[in-house]
């Protein structure tokens, strides 16, 4: 792992500056895409930041319309995330994920192998990165939020 996760500045969708230690210890991060056929994600993510969000485990969605699928404007994303989805847990501004324009966090969690041992690019919208004090875990798209995998790592990764 090259720069401290923690220490990459980020902005979220209000403009505010934040880093990742705002939210540790135990984060989900991934980029999310109002127009993709993976959005009903939004509501299972929801419910995990519901679940364990009083026990220091956060997610953190990060637009991205790398894959032509995001809502141009700001505020017509929250609004969708919020009025579809119910979404409260904390949403950054757009983002590359991939390519030599990819956000520094993007860059970093990009060097995280998946379970079959691949890193690099993220394959499309909803890539997950579970960022835990021991480390980073990835999990392509089509995994959903609440997959049996995810859970067992939220839940050994929070005080009790």
């Amino acid at each position: 792992m090259g720069a401290n996760l923690n220490d990459i500045p980020l902005t979220t969708i209000d403009g505010t500056t934040t880093t990742l230690a705002d939210y540790a210890p135990v984060t989900l991060i991934v980029n999310v895409a109002s127009r993709c056929g993976l959005a009903p994600q939004y509501e299972k993510l929801e419910e995990l930041q519901k679940l364990y969000g009083d026990r220091g485990f956060t997610v953190l969605g990060f637009p991205s319309n790398q894959f032509l699928q995001e809502l141009s404007d700001t505020d017509k994303i929250k609004e969708y995330c919020s009025m579809t989805w119910g979404v409260t847990f904390p949403m950054f501004d757009k983002v590359k994920v991939n390519g030599k324009s990819a956000h520094p966090l993007y860059a970093e969690l990009t060097k995280t192998p998946d379970a079959a041992g691949k890193a690099g690019r993220v394959k499309w919208n909803f890539e997950k990165f579970v960022v835990t004090p021991s480390g980073v875990h990835r999990f392509r798209p089509t995994v959903q939020p609440d997959d049996p995998e995810i859970v067992a790592l939220i839940e050994s990764s929070l005080p009790a």
